[in-house]
Protein backbone atom coordinates (compact mmCIF):
# COMPACT_ATOMS: atom_id res chain seq x y z
CA UNK A 1 0.00 0.00 0.00
CA UNK A 2 1.44 3.16 -0.63
CA UNK A 3 1.08 7.22 0.42
CA UNK A 4 -2.23 8.64 0.20
CA UNK A 5 -2.52 11.25 -2.56
CA UNK A 6 -4.32 14.71 -2.33
CA UNK A 7 -7.18 13.15 -4.15
CA UNK A 8 -8.46 10.86 -1.80
CA UNK A 9 -7.56 13.50 1.26
CA UNK A 10 -10.10 16.13 -0.31
CA UNK A 11 -11.24 18.51 2.20
CA UNK A 12 -14.65 19.12 0.99
CA UNK A 13 -15.68 15.45 0.71
CA UNK A 14 -17.08 15.78 4.45
CA UNK A 15 -18.82 19.08 4.56
CA UNK A 16 -21.99 19.70 5.12
CA UNK A 17 -23.67 16.22 3.84
CA UNK A 18 -26.88 15.71 4.68
CA UNK A 19 -27.52 11.84 5.66
CA UNK A 20 -30.89 10.16 6.09
CA UNK A 21 -30.82 8.36 8.86
CA UNK A 22 -34.08 7.12 9.28
CA UNK A 23 -35.06 3.99 8.70
CA UNK A 24 -31.22 2.53 9.10
CA UNK A 25 -31.09 -0.30 11.32
CA UNK A 26 -28.17 0.76 13.81
CA UNK A 27 -28.46 -2.71 16.23
CA UNK A 28 -28.96 -6.01 14.23
CA UNK A 29 -31.14 -8.17 15.29
CA UNK A 30 -28.65 -10.57 16.32
CA UNK A 31 -27.33 -8.26 19.01
CA UNK A 32 -30.90 -8.20 20.84
CA UNK A 33 -30.06 -11.16 22.34
CA UNK A 34 -27.41 -9.37 23.94
CA UNK A 35 -29.83 -6.88 25.80
CA UNK A 36 -31.95 -10.24 26.65
CA UNK A 37 -28.71 -11.47 28.37
CA UNK A 38 -28.70 -8.88 30.97
CA UNK A 39 -32.37 -9.02 31.75
CA UNK A 40 -32.18 -12.14 31.81
CA UNK A 41 -29.42 -12.15 34.50
CA UNK A 42 -31.08 -9.55 36.59
CA UNK A 43 -33.97 -12.08 37.04
CA UNK A 44 -31.36 -14.86 37.01
CA UNK A 45 -29.97 -12.95 40.49
CA UNK A 46 -33.53 -12.70 41.97
CA UNK A 47 -33.23 -16.44 42.05
CA UNK A 48 -30.12 -16.99 43.04
CA UNK A 49 -31.23 -14.64 46.17
CA UNK A 50 -34.25 -16.73 46.92
CA UNK A 51 -32.25 -20.04 46.54
CA UNK A 52 -29.82 -18.88 49.35
CA UNK A 53 -32.59 -17.80 51.21
CA UNK A 54 -33.71 -21.25 51.28
CA UNK A 55 -30.80 -23.28 51.74
CA UNK A 56 -30.38 -23.38 55.73
CA UNK A 57 -27.09 -23.85 55.50
CA UNK A 58 -26.74 -20.50 53.76
CA UNK A 59 -29.41 -19.03 56.41
CA UNK A 60 -27.67 -20.97 58.89
CA UNK A 61 -24.24 -18.82 58.22
CA UNK A 62 -26.12 -15.46 57.84
CA UNK A 63 -28.03 -15.61 61.24
CA UNK A 64 -24.78 -16.27 62.47
CA UNK A 65 -22.60 -13.54 60.82
CA UNK A 66 -25.65 -11.70 61.74
CA UNK A 67 -26.01 -12.55 65.67
CA UNK A 68 -21.75 -11.94 65.73
CA UNK A 69 -22.12 -8.72 64.38
CA UNK A 70 -19.79 -9.57 61.93
CA UNK A 71 -20.60 -8.11 58.47
CA UNK A 72 -17.65 -9.84 57.04
CA UNK A 73 -15.61 -13.18 57.38
CA UNK A 74 -12.18 -13.65 56.56
CA UNK A 75 -11.03 -10.03 55.28
CA UNK A 76 -13.91 -9.13 52.93
CA UNK A 77 -13.70 -12.94 51.42
CA UNK A 78 -17.40 -14.05 52.34
CA UNK A 79 -19.80 -11.06 52.52
CA UNK A 80 -23.42 -10.20 52.52
CA UNK A 81 -24.51 -7.24 49.60
CA UNK A 82 -28.05 -6.26 49.15
CA UNK A 83 -28.92 -9.60 50.32
CA UNK A 84 -26.51 -11.91 48.45
CA UNK A 85 -24.03 -14.09 49.79
CA UNK A 86 -20.71 -13.20 47.89
CA UNK A 87 -17.44 -14.37 47.70
CA UNK A 88 -14.30 -12.20 46.92
CA UNK A 89 -17.08 -9.67 45.57
CA UNK A 90 -18.41 -12.44 43.11
CA UNK A 91 -22.13 -13.98 43.62
CA UNK A 92 -21.91 -17.59 45.04
CA UNK A 93 -24.17 -19.31 43.45
CA UNK A 94 -25.69 -22.83 45.04
CA UNK A 95 -25.67 -26.66 43.76
CA UNK A 96 -28.61 -27.19 41.18
CA UNK A 97 -29.95 -25.96 37.57
CA UNK A 98 -28.80 -22.73 38.10
CA UNK A 99 -24.94 -23.18 38.29
CA UNK A 100 -25.83 -24.76 34.26
CA UNK A 101 -28.11 -21.76 33.12
CA UNK A 102 -25.16 -19.14 34.10
CA UNK A 103 -22.87 -21.55 31.95
CA UNK A 104 -25.32 -21.88 29.18
CA UNK A 105 -26.14 -17.57 29.67
CA UNK A 106 -22.54 -17.19 29.23
CA UNK A 107 -21.91 -19.84 26.69
CA UNK A 108 -24.82 -20.09 23.69
CA UNK A 109 -24.80 -16.60 22.88
CA UNK A 110 -25.29 -14.95 19.33
CA UNK A 111 -22.07 -12.73 19.91
CA UNK A 112 -19.75 -14.46 22.00
CA UNK A 113 -20.05 -17.04 19.36
CA UNK A 114 -19.51 -20.34 21.91
CA UNK A 115 -16.42 -19.04 23.59
CA UNK A 116 -15.01 -21.92 24.67
CA UNK A 117 -13.84 -23.17 27.82
CA UNK A 118 -11.10 -20.26 29.09
CA UNK A 119 -13.69 -17.54 27.26
CA UNK A 120 -16.58 -19.31 29.23
CA UNK A 121 -15.06 -19.72 32.50
CA UNK A 122 -13.87 -15.99 32.70
CA UNK A 123 -17.32 -14.71 31.45
CA UNK A 124 -18.79 -16.61 34.11
CA UNK A 125 -16.35 -16.32 36.88
CA UNK A 126 -16.43 -12.19 36.27
CA UNK A 127 -19.61 -11.85 38.26
CA UNK A 128 -20.14 -15.90 39.81
CA UNK A 129 -18.40 -18.05 42.08
CA UNK A 130 -19.05 -22.02 43.02
CA UNK A 131 -16.81 -24.67 44.06
CA UNK A 132 -15.19 -26.56 41.01
CA UNK A 133 -16.57 -23.84 38.50
CA UNK A 134 -14.05 -24.63 35.80
CA UNK A 135 -14.51 -28.57 35.90
CA UNK A 136 -18.70 -27.69 35.48
CA UNK A 137 -17.59 -25.13 32.60
CA UNK A 138 -15.75 -27.77 30.94
CA UNK A 139 -17.64 -30.51 31.42
CA UNK A 140 -20.58 -28.25 29.42
CA UNK A 141 -18.49 -27.10 26.57
CA UNK A 142 -17.47 -30.76 26.27
CA UNK A 143 -21.04 -31.45 25.49
CA UNK A 144 -21.39 -28.83 23.48
CA UNK A 145 -21.97 -30.09 19.71
CA UNK A 146 -21.58 -26.78 18.14
CA UNK A 147 -17.95 -26.82 20.07
CA UNK A 148 -16.94 -30.10 19.11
Amino acid sequence: MGKADRLSRKPDWQKEVERDNEDQTLVKPEWIRGIEILVKEGNLRERIKRAQEGDERVVKVVKELKKAGIKTLKDKEWEIVKGLIMKEERIYVLEGELREEIVQLHHDTPVGKHGGRWKTTELVTRNYWWPEVMKEVRKYVDGCDACQ
